[in-house]
């Protein structure tokens, strides 16, 4: 099989492996894992720095209970998508039987909005997985994730509207800052005026600046 160039994987992208079997054969997987599933559904990456030249994923089941989280090797990757690609590419619309779930109907309300703005954002969580394949974890009381990639502090206009996006959408909107750092959530900034718990890859930092994270308290 010819190799194929695949983007270094960040958190929230989902991977494909290209052997399931091969790829987890030194690992003690759940009894709820499928690796026959593997072939057709994807594993979510994390933020783990603890084994350098692996990539840290998450495994998920039907339930909150059922996750479990491990190691593979870059080359044990077949397809890379990431939360951005299925906001635009409107993945959401391709998926008629989950166009009544509300947090469908939040996401084609609030998505034309975000890209007005002039955000770099994406779905992730139960809405991102279930519209990358075909096994949908959505259920209608489903939060409706979502990332905004954001390498500078965003402008204020940008945080209103996210504001007012998490206050008046249908369902609750769990959003996501992805700096060059960490991730934090929005809502924790906007509470707190400044300081929040970003995630790393070498574990939670609590800082008052996201963009700028040295000295961390831990």
């Amino acid at each position: 099989m010819a190799s194929l160039t695949i983007a270094a994987p960040a958190p929230h992208d989902l991977v494909w492996l290209d052997d399931p079997a091969s790829a987890l054969a030194r690992v003690a997987l759940p009894a709820w894992v499928s690796l026959p599933a593997l072939h057709d559904t994807p594993v979510v990456v994390r933020r783990d720095g603890r084994r350098p030249g692996e990539v840290p994923v998450g495994l998920r089941g039907r339930t909150r209970a059922e996750r479990f989280g491990t190691w593979i090797a870059p080359s044990a990757i077949r397809k890379l998508v990431t939360p951005m690609d299925l906001a635009a590419v409107r993945a959401w619309r391709l998926r008629p039987d989950l166009t009544a779930l509300p947090a469908i109907r939040a996401l084609e309300a609030i998505a034309g909005r975000l890209d007005a703005a002039g955000m770099r954002w994406g779905v992730t969580g139960s809405a991102g997985f279930s519209l990358a394949c075909a096994a949908n974890v959505l259920h209608a009381d489903s939060d409706l994730d979502l990332v905004v990639q954001a390498d500078q502090p965003l402008p204020g206009s940008q945080i209103r509207l996210l504001d007012q996006l998490q206050r008046t959408a249908p369902v609750r909107v769990d959003i996501q800052i992805a700096t060059p750092f960490g991730g934090f959530a929005l809502l924790e900034r906007l509470r707190s005026g400044a300081r929040v718990l970003l995630k790393t890859e070498h574990g939670p930092c609590l800082c008052d600046d996201p963009w700028h994270p040295s000295p961390c308290k831990s």
